[in-house]
């Protein structure tokens, strides 16, 4: 008698917490591409949220969850309490956080230790507001020692002080590898799709793009791709700066008018083109304050755009690695900036493209999506 098929893993309940999703950033992206890998597997995924912008993919339910409050931290508690109230009456099998909250199964780690901040960075004033404390709170949920949660880590950068404010065992760390979509790959016919893109936008094939890509313009440090622009205009180098992301414009486009080079940066917005504008522009720069990780660089590298990028984005190693750009100092200056961009420009585009190829094909940096769905389900057959 032959033995019955194996049946694979278990078909799971899966709720996916998200305060708010929208199409444009990058940890909202990343809990997309593992929902639909989830639902792809047959299981039954549910995302709590409290705002969702855009389409809502095939297999995957949305419950909005309300958040009223005063303050971001007092919405934050409301969704907590709301999503907990949901998950009493639902019996999901596990509850993946993609935000710190109580009560979690797994939480995707994208962002850096709060307690760090609070701690090391800030007064003793600044942990006694009712914002500091509640985020604190949350955070010692996931983190604590008497915590259960398991921890998708994008990187095991922020690790360390994990482990220092809040004891965390190491056992509970699951390091993913990064997840960049396969379409950010340069074409056989990039070159075409080059010159489309930037006929459209307005360009012509000698002018000369910059690239900032990711929303939250603070954090991804704009302010100094901003200024290294000006300081390449005053040196004669006639740069355009593509800013491609969603977050508030208006700090940065007043920045760029006492730079004087209001009418070179351009606030593209969220963008659904982006492999098309990667192929557009010549040179993806990101000198960030503070990057986990850094999607955007690996996404940058298998189109064949050279980086430029801060030491502190977690995934700045790729760069220097793949041979593709340049990592510079974090606290580089606007004329050091430029010269990096200069140094980059100065190489063939041809070149880029060859050694891009090359990491697109030996890196592996395409998995995270398969391989967080292998540890959840490898969480629910352990216990």
């Amino acid at each position: 008698m032959n033995a019955p098929a194996a049946s694979g893993p278990a078909k799971l309940s899966l709720a996916f917490l998200i305060y708010r999703y929208f199409p444009y950033g990058g940890q909202q992206r990343n809990m997309l591409t593992m929902a639909r890998e989830a639902a792809a597997r047959g299981h039954r995924v549910t995302a709590l949220c409290h705002r969702w912008e855009g389409d809502i993919p095939d297999g995957v339910t949305v419950v909005p969850i309300a958040a009223g409050g005063i303050g971001n931290h007092a919405r934050l508690a409301a969704f907590a309490r709301g999503a907990a109230a949901w998950l009493d009456g639902a019996g999901s099998d596990l509850v993946v956080g993609f935000i710190k909250l109580p009560g979690l199964d797994a939480y995707y780690a994208a962002d850096p230790c709060f307690a760090e901040k609070a701690v090391n960075q800030r007064s003793w004033v600044y942990r006694l507001s009712p914002r500091t404390r509640t985020y604190l709170a949350f955070e010692q949920a996931v983190f604590g020692r008497d915590s259960a949660t398991h921890i998708l880590e994008v990187s095991p950068r922020e690790r360390p002080s994990y482990i220092a404010h809040y004891g965390t065992q190491p056992a509970r760390f699951h390091t993913l590898v990064p997840g960049i979509a396969r379409n950010r790959r340069a074409p056989d016919d990039h070159r075409a799709i080059a010159a489309n893109t930037r006929a459209a936008l307005g360009f012509g094939a000698g002018d000369e793009l910059l690239l900032a890509l990711g929303s939250g313009f603070r954090t991804k440090g704009l302010d100094r791709s901003i200024r290294a622009l000006g300081a390449l205009h005053r040196q004669g180098r006639g740069c355009h700066l593509l800013v491609v992301g969603e977050d508030r414009s208006g700090p940065f486009r007043a920045l760029a008018s006492r730079e004087g080079v209001a009418d070179h940066v351009h606030f593209l917005g969220g963008r659904d083109d982006v492999p098309a504008i990667l192929q557009a522009a010549d040179l993806l720069l990101h000198p960030a304050y503070r990057e986990n990780t850094g999607n955007a660089l690996l996404e940058a590298m298998v189109a064949g755009l050279p980086v430029i990028a801060t030491r502190t984005c977690g995934y700045s190693h790729y760069v220097a690695d793949g041979d593709m750009g340049l990592v510079i100092d974090d606290d580089s200056t606007a004329g050091q900036i430029a010269g990096a961009v200069r140094e980059l420009l100065a190489v063939p585009a041809t070149e880029w493209h060859r050694r891009g190829a090359l990491f697109a094909e030996s890196a592996d940096i395409y998995r995270r999506p398969e391989q967080a769905i292998d540890i959840l389900e490898s969480l629910r057959e352990d216990r």
